[in-house]
């Protein structure tokens, strides 16, 4: 039980918080994939919007640790220093692509424009995808190694 003033959840679980987050936004988007596949067009809006809903609690939840806490430092040496780096670079540089991309596929999805929808979405599941999956990895590889 929490003390008078004290949250439930406190900053320096949120990285943990944020890693279920993005799984939980992987496992939604590959649903959705599943589902619009099998021609279930509701089930698939539903579950897309709740991955961005999913995406955007992540953000509001990694801006809050980041602006308490600043920034993490990887202090592993070596090789796995490398591929951690280059993990977190492309993981970054795709990120910021990702709420853009999201934007612009759900509008188009709910708008009924479904060729302008899955031109993008084409474009936007495997960012949105791989930007879930590396969040993982990265929290799994800075707090976890």
């Amino acid at each position: 039980m929490a003390v008078e003033g004290e949250s439930v959840i406190g900053v320096h679980d949120l990285p943990a918080l944020n890693a279920l987050l993005n799984g939980t936004a992987a496992v939604l988007l590959v649903t959705g994939y599943v589902l619009i596949r099998q021609g279930k067009r509701d089930a698939h809006r539903k579950v897309m919007l709740a991955a961005f809903a999913v995406s955007i609690a992540f953000l509001i939840s990694y801006l809050t640790y980041h602006a308490q806490v600043g920034t993490v430092r990887f202090e592993h040496p070596g090789f796995i220093r490398t591929v951690y780096l280059t993990i977190l670079f492309t993981h970054t540089v795709l990120a910021a692509a990702v709420p853009v991309l999201a934007i612009i596929s759900l509008r188009r999805g709910l708008r009924g424009e479904f060729g302008r929808h899955r031109a993008i979405a084409r474009w936007t599941l495997p960012v949105w995808l791989y930007v879930s999956v590396t969040g993982v990895v990265v929290y799994w590889m800075l707090y976890r190694l």
